[in-house]
């Protein structure tokens, strides 16, 4: 029983409860009650204080359709009614996120450090959604081509940049009338397709890393062999409108999970990838046919007169688009000089804008990035984009010179040796032995060396466990400086080198790989790596004593080594030559180290494994199982195997 006090207290309790549920009114000349909603109908930012104005916009397109652009504008290159120059970038990669990166009332800290300098630099940076993804409306197609037989339409990346800069300098009020274009990767592809159509506010290009030849050799083939890394990015890209996220894995280590899907179709099919379009496309065109050849953009831009500024940028150890760069430069320079110059620097894909101290284990002694950004890019856009600023004085090219770790101007880049060597290129000749030399193999010495390929047991391309591409723990920004004593000792991998250096030798260009060779099959594949191996023991980092350091490395599909429209069955047992262009590089290999060359014939998940005997489509599930094949690499007089070494300077071995 309750006390009687207590009743009377939990009585009233429940009497004015039981009022306040039921509504009853307040006494009156009692105020009424605030609503209970803590979110006001509208609210403002407080933004007075901050550096920076952000102004987000929906720019229309000729065809009507909007793109979502974000503007970051620094109040101080503006005050007073000031004018600034607007840099614009041009993605798919989410503006939005690319202009949020901090809650902070200061300009460089919600950009990405190198566009923060620049806006520092009094820029107005410009971040677009491209057509079809984010915040832009329209459909999205992956690298939409221009204009032409593989674009039947009125618009393309062209026309949209076209109508951006002129939305922009006609309606940005702080724009001082000039606009410049940057972009790494897809956004550096965007920037190369504007100038097909450039509009005449745009004053300056900086197209980093981007995407030329996905076929010849960017992100989709290599040689005619098919990178099956990019089956990440086009499930990230195109099957949703934002964000897709990660393509699952069912294993741990990709080896394993590329190798049971049996081929680059087996994979696409069990991951669902094989709805997409591009996959579908990728499947369609193995060979660089008329749809690869139509999207070639080193062949479009050079048949258009050029008249922008343009500043390429490439990387010496790009992971994924190491051929655009420097493919577009040559295609250009000698049509418009005073244009077009090249940057090749020691970095990764993107590397440009990030630290460029060291990649991987590799030092290079400062910050190469940090120093390419204010000496050479600033002073490149001031010049163009800014009335009154001193004139460039960037040289057609300037590389850096790893093993040295210095900077080099030069006025025009060596030759290849692809059709014809020049005098500056030098035979580097595979030896009896494993050896390798600048002189040519003694009478006597051994014809040839073989070695067996398994595509079932594919040689890695780099230690194993592989994660996926952009899976927490992957290394793939660095793997092309990946020490390779991992594959030097295996049976399926030849080996040469020299002896240790007593002169430096210099290399400034694109090495040529010329093999000859013969396999037990009708189809083959060849990946040379051009090696500096560093002195047993090392003494400014001991770490690094015997290191293998990948310079230049690549690959060639047999059945295209008469050219690479058509593919055509290797004559099994018959010795043939298979030549190929390594990627371009700047390095000197210094006294005391070796210069190392590795043969093998699979890089394995990076590329899908070739079935060993001529099929009609190497995407496609072999009807018959994988051949292992005998391969032999010849070298004696006639039937040399070489290196092409694009020598600089008066650099020789001694022998």
């Amino acid at each position: 029983m309750i006390p009687a006090p207590l009743r009377s207290r939990l009585l009233l309790c429940s009497t004015l409860a039981g009022g306040l549920l039921l509504g009853h009114p307040p006494r009156a000349g009692a105020a009424a009650p605030e609503p209970f909603n803590d979110i006001p109908a509208h609210f403002t930012d407080s933004t007075g204080s901050f550096d920076f104005i952000r102004r987000e916009i929906a720019i229309p397109m000729r065809d009507k359709v909007t793109l979502h652009t974000v503007l970051i504008i620094p109040r101080r290159a503006v005050a007073a009614g000031a004018k600034a120059p607007i840099l614009l970038d041009r993605t798919p990669y989410d503006a939005d996120d690319d202009t949020s990166r901090a809650d902070s009332a200061h300009g460089n800290m919600v950009l990405p450090a190198a566009y923060a300098e620049l806006l520092d630099a009094g820029y107005i940076v410009a971040f677009q959604d491209v057509r079809g993804k984010h915040g832009s409306k329209g459909d999205y197609v992956n690298e939409r081509p221009l204009r032409g037989p593989e674009n039947p339409t009125e618009i393309d990346h062209a026309t949209d940049a076209w109508d951006t800069v002129d939305w922009l300098v006609h309606h940005v009020a702080e724009s001082n009338g000039r606009v410049g274009m940057i972009g790494t990767s897809y956004d550096g592809m965007m920037v190369a397709m504007a100038l097909a159509h450039p509009h005449p506010a745009l004053k300056a290009a900086v197209p980093a890393n981007p995407v030329i030849d996905t076929w010849m050799g960017d992100d989709d083939f290599h040689g005619g062999a098919f990178r099956m890394a990019g089956y990440d990015y086009y499930y990230s890209q195109d099957t949703a409108h934002g964000k897709a996220g990660d393509l699952w894995r069912s294993a741990y280590d990709d080896y394993t999970e590329f190798l049971r899907a049996g081929s680059a179709t087996g994979f696409a099919k069990s991951h669902g990838i094989d709805q997409l379009p591009v996959v579908r496309q990728l499947h369609d065109h193995p060979a660089y046919d008329s749809f690869w050849q139509h999207r070639a953009l080193q062949t479009l831009l050079a048949s258009i007169p050029q008249t922008v500024p343009t500043l390429w940028i490439a990387g010496q150890w790009d992971q994924e688009d190491m051929f655009g760069a420097v493919a577009a430069w040559e295609a250009l320079h000698p049509k418009a000089p005073s244009l077009e110059h090249l940057v090749l620097g020691p970095w990764r894909h993107g590397g440009w804008a990030g630290d460029g101290s060291t990649l991987g284990p590799i030092r290079f002694d400062a910050d190469t990035a940090l120093w390419f950004r204010r000496e050479v890019l600033l002073p490149f856009l001031d010049a163009q984009l800014k009335p009154g600023a001193p004139a460039s004085t960037l040289p057609p090219v300037l590389a850096f010179q790893t093993g040295s770790n210095r900077w080099q101007s030069f006025q025009s880049w060596p030759e290849s040796c692809e059709t014809g060597c020049p005098d500056k290129s030098r035979p580097l000749y595979l030896r009896a032995n494993g050896a390798l030399s600048f002189d040519p193999p003694a009478a006597g010495e051994a014809a040839s060396d073989e070695y067996v390929s398994d595509p079932n047991k594919p040689v890695p391309y780099r230690p194993r466990p592989i994660r996926p591409t952009y899976s927490k723990g992957s290394t793939w920004r660095q793997w092309l400086v990946d020490d390779q004593r991992f594959a030097s000792d295996r049976t399926d991998v030849l080996t040469y080198q020299t002896g240790p250096l007593d002169h430096p030798v210099a290399i400034a260009g694109a090495p040529v790989a010329d093999l000859v060779a013969s396999t037990t099959g009708t189809d083959a594949d060849f990946v040379v790596k051009l090696i500096d191996v560093y002195p047993d023991e090392y003494p400014p980092e001991p770490a690094m004593g015997g290191y293998q350091l990948p310079i230049a490395m690549d690959i060639l599909r047999g059945r295209y080594r008469e050219g690479f429209e058509t593919a055509k069955p290797i004559t099994p047992n018959t010795p043939l030559h298979y030549r190929f262009t390594l990627p371009n590089v700047d390095h000197v290999f210094l006294p005391g180290h070796r210069i190392m060359v590795q043969v093998q014939s699979s890089w394995f998940p990076l590329y899908d494994r070739n079935p060993q005997r001529f099929v009609e489509n190497v995407f496609d599930p072999p009807a018959k199982p994988l051949a292992i094949s005998e391969n032999y690499i010849f070298h004696t007089a006639g039937s040399n195997s070489v290196i092409y070494m694009p020598i600089f300077g008066n650099f020789e071995m001694a022998q």
